[in-house]
């Protein structure tokens, strides 16, 4: 009996698990469309009795969310444990959220109204009510038949909350800057095939999909228990509309990936150095730093065939390049002995603000320009509320001594020769869509991610950062090649595949090398629906998810008012 009262709290951490799972080091994809059926059971056939019920509900998404997110981003103790505590407390927030939704739209199921003095009203009911089965007999002689059994109220019902799932997501990517990393449709980063909608809807559309996925598996599951009690089972509409959905999408996947751009080839090479994080910025270890990427990239310009592009990762040299002397020099003679363009990042000092940067270093070093990252990590680069909370920044510690600033410009770079045009992302930008696309907007061809996870060590983290990235060349059908300070250094192509992936001989991509590579690089200009309108679809979703808000608290005052109107017998 004990393990019949937990059931619900166990299925909801099973969907905190389940859906960490998809995610590396698990990568078990296909438990994204299964995911959240646990919480949904938990939801909608648990808690008949409990006097507060929403308060259940919301506690059930909690539970969830907090298995989640402590699992998925568990590399955060690398860096800093309070604040991957505080990063799980905060995000099982959204969890909640769409949970208590989904108790306030959990299908009614209803007794028929009992005839007066007839058998009905005197004789018990033949079986006890179930978890599965309910209180509701569905039959068709009675008047109330359950909800469960109409294709158009399952339908519904998934699109309602997968367009809760999808905002919920999105609330997740803006608020405090945001930081929207494994998102459920993220899951589906493997699925070529699948995942080229997002040049339409980003990746809000396959986390609606997947969303939609589970409700309807669930509803599915509930209709044959009650049609195998009481009636004829009958074709699921809701079910067979769900499937025709996925294999369209898929046809239109296959189908996309047999049209290409009309391109060019770029010869790039990206240098990963492989440098402990403990050696970053130490002026002991300068000179080792500078040979290090001299060595490396020697490799990579070789005359035989000289490359259009190196690309050195974030933060490569040991001081701010434009004012450190000594790391200024080094950049500046390089440049010039090379005779070829050199992307990297750095740290820019501005009278008292302090920019991450990427640089362009062009013409022997002659012409320098600079991008500024626009979109800082939260409690990685900045605290939010640093002087309102003053608490925040105690328990963050050391880790952000001081506030980056913000950069306000998406700064697009031009080789030499009008080659390329790049849009130099920093760090986590590859994995905000929105933003990409800006660059895209303005004229860049190539994306170019400059990024140092070595402060997650040999953790899942980075993995979990390129997961997130792929999607930003499908959604603006533009290559990428990313440059890493410890992995992972490769190249993807404009449909979300990786083409080369810089490894060492066991298969690690912790390791230095040199990647180097042809490019096709578009030569059309033309703009994806995505890159054009953005996260128009996931907008969408916010709108439809208002809208169900505002009826709920309509039925809420409703329900309020009718039982204060009600006569109380004492």
């Amino acid at each position: 009996m004990r393990a019949l009262r937990l059931w619900p709290w166990l299925a909801a951490i099973a969907s905190g698990y389940f859906c960490a799972a998809c995610f590396a080091p698990f990568s078990q994809t296909w438990l994204c469309w299964i995911a959240l059926t646990p919480l949904l059971a938990a939801v909608w056939f648990s808690g008949e009795n409990s006097t507060r019920r929403w308060l259940r509900d919301l506690l059930l998404g909690y539970v969830a969310g907090l298995v989640f997110f402590w699992t998925v981003f568990f590399w955060l103790r690398t860096v800093t444990v309070p604040g991957w505590v505080l990063v799980g407390f905060y995000m099982a927030i959204y969890f909640a959220a769409w949970s208590w939704l989904c108790g306030r739209l959990r299908p009614r199921e209803m007794l028929p109204e009992p005839v007066i003095g007839s058998e009905r009203e005197t004789a018990s009911p033949p079986n006890p009510p179930s978890p599965w089965t309910g209180s509701a007999v569905a039959s068709e002689s009675l008047p109330n038949p359950s909800p469960w059994l109409r294709s158009t109220k399952n339908l519904s019902l998934a699109f309602l909350l997968a367009s809760a799932w999808v905002t919920q997501e999105m609330l997740r990517s803006l608020v405090l800057t945001g930081w929207g990393w494994n998102s459920l449709g993220s899951a589906l980063h493997g699925q070529i095939a699948m995942i080229q909608i997002t040049e339409f809807t980003g990746v809000a559309g396959l986390s609606f999909i997947v969303a939609f996925t589970n409700v309807i598996a669930l509803a599915t599951v509930r209709r044959l228990v009650l049609e195998i009690h009481a009636r004829p089972i009958r074709p699921h509409y809701d079910l067979t509309l769900t499937m025709v959905a996925l294999v369209g999408l898929m046809a239109y996947g296959l189908h996309a990936l047999q049209i290409h751009q009309p391109a060019k080839k770029l010869r790039v090479a990206a240098i990963q150095a492989n440098i402990p994080r403990e050696h970053k910025f130490d002026r002991e270890f300068a000179q080792t730093i500078f040979d290090q990427f001299t060595r490396l990239s020697e490799i990579a310009v070789r005359p035989e065939s000289p490359p259009d592009l190196v690309i050195w990762p974030e933060s490569s040299m040991p001081g701010p390049v434009l004012q450190d002397a000594e790391s200024n020099q080094f950049v500046m003679e390089f440049s010039a002995s090379i005779k070829t363009d050199l992307l990297l990042g750095t740290i820019q000092v501005e009278g008292d603000r302090v920019y991450n940067a990427a640089l362009l270093v062009s013409d022997a070093g002659e012409q320098v320009q600079i991008y500024r990252k626009v979109h800082l990590v939260p409690f990685g680069e900045y605290v939010p509320g640093r002087r309102a909370f003053p608490l925040l920044a105690r328990i963050v510690g050391d880790q952000v001594p001081d506030d980056f600033a913000f950069g306000t410009e998406h700064t697009v770079f031009h080789l030499t020769e009008e080659k390329a045009h790049i849009a130099p992302l920093i760090c986590f930008e590859d994995t905000i869509g929105d933003l990409t696309r800006q660059f895209v907007l303005g004229g860049a061809n190539l994306l170019a991610n400059v990024t140092n996870d070595g402060w997650f060590l040999r953790s899942a983290g980075s993995q979990q950062h390129l997961d997130n990235a792929v999607f930003r060349c499908v959604e603006t059908r533009r290559p990428m090649v990313r440059a890493a300070n410890t992995g992972v250094t490769c190249f993807i192509s404009e449909f979300g595949r990786i083409t080369q992936r810089l490894m060492d001989d066991t298969g690690s991509q912790f390791t230095e090398g040199v990647l180097i590579s042809e490019v096709a690089i578009p030569t059309g200009g033309e703009l994806t629906f995505y890159t054009r309108h953005g996260e128009l679809f996931a907008k969408g979703c916010v709108g439809v998810t208002v809208m169900t808000l505002l009826a709920c608290s309509i039925q809420i005052v409703r329900r309020k008012r009718s039982r204060e109107a009600t006569p109380q017998i004492s």
